[in-house]
């Protein structure tokens, strides 16, 4: 399943919409995308799994890639 992870490049940032950045990870879990990610210094605000039209409609986007962790 692709998730979509909204962050902050940094634990130490507060949360602030215009600097929120995005990432997609393959995962079975929820609790595994954050065990993947637990060695990079996110502050994650949100894990969303994405799947069927929504997937579609993100896959249309420039900013769509799936990150091989």
């Amino acid at each position: 399943m692709i998730f979509k992870v909204l962050y902050q490049e940094r634990v130490s940032e507060v949360s602030v919409r215009e600097k929120t950045k995005s990432l997609y990870v393959e995962a079975n879990s929820e609790m595994e995308v954050r065990q993947k990610l637990a060695s990079r210094p996110y502050n994650i605000e949100f894990v969303l799994p994405v799947e069927g039209a929504y997937l579609e409609y993100e896959k249309q986007s420039e900013n769509y890639n799936v990150e091989n962790i």
